[in-house]
């Protein structure tokens, strides 16, 4: 059994977003780019799959679509565990057609099960996972938070209202991750940093697709209002302020 696990650069969290060309696009001078966070415990989860040798996991690739600047993000999840990686060479400019890249990429390699993270940090589009998968004309499978492998049948678990959904599903699928797929992301050891730099990252030319996603324009929200101080006593001005201008009541 093969696994993909499908990985988004994204900027740092604590990275100060600055715009370019007419604000039409983002500064990337100074940004300090890392895994998608739900991408990287999908690795992990992906890894801890493959460590059990009773799930019949052989391999975990990751994939990526971006230009040769994101490759040190794929060198730090093969430097994490993945065996191997692949770069569609192409700026990722929409969730269709990064969706359309991965789906050619499984399709030439061909792979059991498909992870994606349910969302990215930076746009949060949360399509990606579905369009492959419907590229791809497989199932797939939204909101996991858990998944065992069992007589090579995956079982996947859902938080649902009110408790948990289980769901057996056999390969190929899409399998589209949330926050408790792993308890926490996987480190990369000093031994892996080192053998990340002799494995191989596949090359791959985008195929032709078009774009559905136009940017006009890019805005930073608007600054917080000052914080405003309510005398401890004076519960009818709180209230007023609670339900007129916060409106939260």
């Amino acid at each position: 059994m093969k696994i993909l696990v499908c990985i988004s650069n994204v900027p740092d969290t604590t990275t100060k977003i600055r715009f370019t060309e007419a604000n039409t696009s983002i500064d990337t001078t100074g940004i300090q780019w890392v895994i998608n966070p739900w991408d990287e415990l999908a690795l992990t989860r992906a890894l801890e799959l493959k460590d059990d040798a009773a799930t019949g996991v052989k391999s975990v690739t990751v994939a990526h679509v971006g230009l040769a600047t994101s490759e040190p993000t794929l060198r730090k999840a093969l430097a994490i565990g993945a065996d191997d990686a692949i770069r569609v060479n192409a700026d990722p400019s929409d969730s269709y057609f990064v969706a359309a890249q991965l789906a050619e990429a499984v399709r030439k390699e061909g792979f059991d099960i498909v992870f994606c993270g349910i969302e990215s940090s930076d746009h949060n589009n949360s399509a990606v996972g579905g369009m492959t998968a419907e590229f791809l004309g497989i199932p797939s499978v939204s909101a996991i938070s858990g998944i065992r492998i069992e007589n090579g049948t995956a079982i996947l678990t859902r938080d649902i209202d009110g408790g948990k959904e289980s769901i057996r599903i056999p390969a190929p699928f899409v399998a589209i991750v949330q926050k408790g797929i792993a308890k926490e992301p996987r480190i990369a050891s000093m031994r892996g940093i080192m053998t990340a730099r002799t494995k191989p990252v596949k090359l791959l030319e985008p195929v032709q697709t078009e774009a559905l996603t136009v940017v006009s324009g890019l805005e930073k929200p608007s600054p917080r209002a000052a914080c405003k101080f309510v005398d401890a006593e004076n519960a009818g001005q709180l209230i007023d302020l609670l339900q007129n201008e916060a409106k939260v009541i």
